[in-house]
């Protein structure tokens, strides 16, 4: 089963040793189509609206707050409100998220490179250095690691329930999740 959260932010735990924990709310969402496996679910996302949405709203009848849709695996067998029960079982997530973008970005960021010598008369600094050969091949490998863009990707992590509030739709998973706080990711109810 699948959902579609907000990253809230991090936190620890009160018991001794504490652990770090990543808070996760579950946004309100409205299954609106269930196929064999999967449904298309429609949540709120910002102010975005044009007719394609406006289509969609009008022919699965609901509410002109639900402006974004994806196709998820629900627990659902019908339309309405998604169907949270899988989350107050479920043991291990498995969190899907962009992480955060950092733009081009240098070798020593992206690739953790050492970089050339810090004392005076060098003029190396922060730069990639060689990245050719001699006469054979005479080129630059393909996959050579070279300054570029870094982050902005989708990556995923398994992540292990701590606690989880049915009142307020509020996961806490143990350890840390990608993206910016207030970012949107999909969970998976790996266990």
């Amino acid at each position: 089963m699948e959902y579609i959260v907000e990253k809230i932010g991090m936190s620890r735990t009160t018991t001794v040793p504490s652990k770090p924990v990543t808070l996760l709310r579950v946004l309100e969402a409205k299954v609106c189509a269930v196929n064999e496996s999967t449904a298309i679910v429609s949540y709120n996302s910002g102010k975005k609206m044009n007719k394609a949405i406006e289509g969609q709203q009008k022919k699965y009848s609901i509410s002109s707050e639900f402006n974004r849709f994806a196709t998820l695996e629900v627990a659902n067998n019908e339309a309405g409100d998604i169907d949270l029960t899988p989350l107050a079982e479920a043991t291990v997530l498995r969190s899907t998220f962009t992480t955060k973008g950092r733009g081009f970005t240098g070798v020593m960021k992206r690739w953790n490179f050492s970089g050339g010598p810090g004392s005076h008369g060098h003029r190396m600094g922060r730069r990639t250095g060689s990245i050719g050969m001699a006469e054979w091949p005479g080129r630059v490998m393909k996959g050579k690691k070279m300054p570029g863009q870094h982050g902005n990707i989708q990556n995923s992590v398994k992540n292990e329930i701590v606690s989880y509030d049915a009142e307020n739709k509020i996961l806490a998973v143990l350890g840390s999740v990608s993206g910016a706080n207030g970012s949107l990711g999909r969970v998976k109810v790996a266990k």
